[in-house]
């Protein structure tokens, strides 16, 4: 039997934490414990919208992305229905020039009070090179995840919506290949699993020309994933909280601005983990079996009052961003924001900036991503994200 290196498999189990994080391991802190999940790509922003303002979303104007950041959102969209398309080259800055993101997104309003929604993300990895302990290559995979889901969201008064969505996720990153090292084969698989988001939509006008929002979600709360048939070897789904407020002001008949911020707080228990022989047990979990054990809502609970390093770390996992959006005639949009993570949970900080054209009923809108970290090498640098929709 040709042996397949597991550091092959380590490589991509991490691909989606990379995609997440800066560059893991080169932060300044002196504790780094960042939070691992499986398919962290649904964490990234999909859309050149939000993208460009820091990745807030939570209580953004509601349009055809909402699914992603507020899925209560959609019941308050202007128009009768809507697609989108988002192209997003990924992780260009490592040359990594085969991977990709897409985004397909869509709605159709019911009714004066409710909307239904559709979307799909796509995320391949490229093509990853396995090779044997004499480094000759034994075969090509084409490692890939995808999650599709659907959104219903109802106006419960003038001026506050709910909205709930199902979702059906795929991960797989080893096409079926048995990977061997000193502790053995470990036959490998597709994971598989399924989740669900509820949000909460808050607009209210203070006069004719202001308008204040507020929106929380919780997204991706859902059964772990599991690569192999080994039950201590689950990952946890990128369960997330997200809480943010909007204030826009139609300054006169051509110019409007926005401006709004966003808190994002992972859902996951923190791991326990070793530094230079020193044990940092989580509060819940001394050791990886103990953590191994804990579920889905268990883990979604005590993620609030489990880290390491108590309080302090806590806060630490909360990930801020701002950003702001000027509009002149509904025509051209001008936009701008910026996102920190701690440099212990995964240390992405940087800038975006990002505009817009609106023709009739169609939108072109597009984001670019400047890290402000002094990591050399970072990944996330360049990022583009591209976005056509329909509105109709």
């Amino acid at each position: 039997m040709k042996r397949l290196l597991a550091p092959a498999l380590m490589i991509m189990l991490q691909m989606t934490v990379v995609a997440q994080s800066s560059w893991i391991g080169q932060s300044n802190g002196t504790n780094k414990n960042y939070i691992s999940t499986g398919m962290s790509i649904l964490l990234v922003a999909p859309d050149g919208v939000s993208s460009g303002m820091g990745d807030v979303g939570a209580a953004s104007t509601p349009d055809v992305y909402s699914a992603h950041w507020n899925n209560a959102k959609f019941a308050f969209i202007d128009q009768k229905m809507g697609v989108s398309l988002t192209f997003t080259p990924w992780l260009r800055n490592l040359k990594a020039g085969d991977m990709n993101l897409l985004y397909l997104a869509g709605y159709y309003r019911i009714n004066r009070n409710s909307t239904a929604a559709a979307s799909l993300t796509y995320f391949t990895l490229g093509d990853i090179s396995m090779t044997d302990i004499e480094g000759n290559t034994v075969t090509t995979l084409h490692p890939n995840e995808f999650a599709i889901d659907g959104s219903y969201a109802i106006k419960v008064s003038d001026n506050m919506s709910i909205g709930a969505s199902g979702r059906y996720m795929r991960s797989d990153l080893t096409n079926g290949q048995n990977i061997t090292d000193d502790g053995g084969t470990t036959e490998t698989h597709a994971a598989n699993s399924l989740a669900a988001d509820i949000g909460l939509y808050y607009t209210r006008p203070i006069d004719a020309k202001q308008e204040l929002a507020v929106g929380a979600f919780i997204s991706n709360l859902g059964a772990k994933l599991s690569y192999s048939d080994d039950d201590n070897d689950k990952e946890f789904l990128p369960s997330n909280m997200r809480i943010g407020a909007r204030y826009t002001n139609k300054i006169d008949e051509y110019n409007k601005v926005s401006v709004m911020a966003d808190a994002n707080k992972l859902l996951v228990p923190t791991r326990p983990y070793t530094k230079d022989g020193t044990n940092y047990p989580s509060k819940y979990a001394s050791n990886l079996s103990e953590y191994n054990r804990i579920g889905v809502i268990q883990g979604a609970l005590q993620s609030f009052a489990d880290a390491p390093g108590g309080t302090t770390e806590e806060l630490q996992e909360v990930q801020l961003s701002a950003g702001a959006e000027y509009w002149y005639a509904e025509t051209f949009a001008v936009r701008a924001g910026y996102f920190y993570e701690h440099a212990n949970k995964g240390g992405r900080q940087y800038l975006t900036f990002g505009f817009g054209i609106k023709y009739n009923t169609i939108n072109f809108d597009f984001s670019y991503l400047l890290p402000t970290t002094t990591i050399s090498t970072n990944p996330l640098s360049n990022t583009i994200r591209i976005s056509l929709a329909l509105n109709m």
